[in-house]
């Protein structure tokens, strides 16, 4: 395994760290808390978390055939319609993408995603090296936005900080 998949897994390990507190977080609410509307992120808990799960696998995907298509994938409100589905589900793929980041061999590797939902449809390009730190900036971008809708329901959803979950910490003296 070279330095950058070494290094993306590791970053993985606490990304799903932070997800599993973050996911106590949501559990912690009201139960209809997780389907609530909010006017920014996905729309609500549940949309913003089946999205991010869902790029996730689809990047995934990307890494390991070199293209996706957007129109398909596991995680839809369809098939996962409660946070323990979602969770089960997203942490059964974690061998999954801890295997694809670690395989990435070629960092330069052009991977292409077809959006054919949008309008005109769209060819997106990335390496492996972008797929790979997608992975990861992508999750923590929507797990702010799950922390803003948890923090207007009264659920204080805060240190989950790379600094704080993963720095050793020694006194001086």
């Amino acid at each position: 395994m070279n330095s950058l998949a070494q290094g993306l897994v590791a970053y993985y390990d606490y990304l799903v760290l932070a997800r599993a507190q973050l996911l106590d977080r949501v559990r912690q609410a009201a139960p209809a808390v997780y389907t609530q509307s909010f006017p920014f992120g996905r729309g609500s808990i549940r949309a913003t978390l089946l999205h991010t799960a869902w790029v996730e696998w689809a990047y995934v995907e990307a890494l390991r055939a070199g293209t996706v298509v957007r129109d398909e994938g596991p995680f839809t409100t369809e098939a996962l319609p409660d946070l323990d589905a979602l969770a089960g589900a997203w942490d059964a793929r974690r061998p999954v993408t801890c295997q694809a980041v670690s395989e990435i061999s070629d960092p330069d590797r052009p991977i292409d995603w077809v959006r054919a939902d949008l309008t005109p449809p769209e060819r997106w390009r990335l390496t492996a090296r972008g797929m790979g730190g997608q992975i990861l900036f992508h999750e923590i971008h929507h797990r702010a936005q799950v922390m803003a809708m948890l923090r207007q329901v009264g659920i204080p959803a805060e240190n989950l900080d790379y600094s704080v979950l993963m720095v050793q910490r020694l006194p001086l003296a």
